[in-house]
């Protein structure tokens, strides 16, 4: 089940001149899935003036000394579960996956689409060795945008095909 709390920070920079602003707030969206599945993150708040970049993803499996491989694929869009991970897609904006080979070994690797700019949900697409659990944790920064500057971000994170 997801969890999703705000924090203030410091910074209220203008970023892109008036057309997007950083608000000063961070969101933390924490919790588990399972492997095979995919969930949705509530960020829509009914409003096309707010919008969202994700800034960091980090995962790990729930028991941390099980050997297996995990991964996470963050979609802008609903869609059932698929194993790959398609950079060309505009509908993907990051990636994740830890490696746990052994106990006292792991790698893990994140990337993060850095022109990603969320108005609406996101999911969470998360793979694994069946029926296991994942930890993940997102943050966001939260902008204030135009409407018009939101109603382009929504239709640049559809499905072209």
């Amino acid at each position: 089940m997801a969890q999703g709390r705000i924090q203030g920070v410091s910074e209220g920079s203008a970023q892109g001149g008036e057309e997007m602003k950083k608000s000063g707030d961070l969101y933390t969206a924490k919790g588990k899935g399972v492997a095979g599945t995919v969930e949705r993150i509530q960020l829509f708040d009914g409003r096309f003036d707010t919008a969202y970049r994700l800034v960091k993803i980090e995962m790990s499996n729930f028991d941390p000394h099980a050997g297996n491989e995990s991964s996470i694929k963050v979609m802008t869009e609903e869609a059932a579960h698929v194993i790959t991970w398609d950079w060309s897609s505009n509908t993907q904006v990051a990636w994740a996956s830890v490696n746990t080979p052994t106990a006292s070994r792991w790698g893990e690797n994140s990337y993060i689409d850095p022109d990603n700019l969320i108005v609406e949900d996101v999911w969470l697409d998360f793979t694994g060795v069946a029926d296991s659990e994942i930890n993940y944790m997102l943050t966001f920064q939260k902008y204030d945008i135009t409407d018009w500057r939101g109603a382009l971000a929504m239709v640049r994170n559809r499905s072209q095909a």
